[in-house]
């Protein structure tokens, strides 16, 4: 992620255009942008209006929608079913690029599960540790104060496990991922096949990891979002939460 940020107050962002107008893409973070974050990833459902309206905007764009997510994809087909959307999960460590195809899936490597079980032990049940192929999530939703030991903890073990790790700290807990799981890679990826060649892109997110998604858009020549933006941020638009978010996406049907 670039270090040179929009230095704009989020009171200052814009709303994005009322009604997007011709070919474009749209590329969608899940949690925190289209559901409210919950303390437990699994204590989150989703509305039969949610998925009617994902639904609605895939049969516009004529299937150029994906989910850009840290989720697995297996985890957001549970969490949608019975809709299965083109998806990119983990960060971009797997895909599905088709609806209905196979998911390229991303193994949990030894190092990163025994880095699990340490953390585990030491920060007990205050803190969820979500353990996802070859990313980590550490999530301190409910026990804030985990927090600063969790990220010391991570940062730490750069130092012990193979080259290629980073740590992305979130708006409530820290992730250890490679350094090829970028939500900026994911959507690039998607944009050089059929039906997203072409288009203008579209990406909405709300966290850190989604800042180089939104670096990756703007270079593009698409539209940035930021859902609840923070003081700095790289994208064009804001949003302030959650509700205005899908509200936003109704009126582009």
């Amino acid at each position: 992620m670039s270090e040179i940020l929009q230095k704009v107050a989020s009171k200052t962002l814009q709303k994005p255009q009322a009604l997007l107008t011709g070919d474009w893409a749209l590329f969608l973070d899940i949690d925190g942008t289209l559901l409210e974050h919950a303390e437990h990833p699994d204590a989150v459902s989703v509305s039969a209006e949610l998925r009617a309206l994902l639904q609605g905007l895939d049969h516009k764009l004529n299937g150029a929608l994906a989910f850009i997510t840290g989720r697995s994809v297996a985890a957001v087909d549970q969490l949608f079913q019975p809709l299965k959307l083109r998806a990119a999960g983990l960060y971009g460590l797997e895909h599905r690029l088709l609806p209905g195809d196979d998911v390229e899936i991303a193994d949990e490597p030894s190092d990163i599960a025994a880095l699990a079980d340490e953390i585990e032990a030491e920060l007990g049940r205050g803190a969820y540790i979500e353990r996802k192929g070859r990313v980590l999530a550490i999530h301190t939703r409910a026990a804030p104060h985990l927090l600063p030991r969790a990220t010391q903890l991570v940062e730490q073990a750069l130092a012990v496990l193979p080259k290629g790790y980073r740590v992305v700290a979130g708006n409530a807990g820290v992730e250890l991922l490679p350094l090829e799981a970028a939500k900026g890679a994911a959507i690039r990826r998607f944009m050089d096949i059929a039906p997203f060649t072409g288009r203008r892109p579209v990406f909405l997110g709300d966290d850190t990891s989604d800042e180089n998604g939104f670096e990756t858009v703007n270079d593009a020549g698409g539209i940035s979002i930021r859902v609840k933006p923070p003081e700095y941020t790289t994208a064009q638009y804001g949003l302030a939460g959650v509700a205005e978010t899908l509200a936003w996406l109704r009126g582009q049907l």
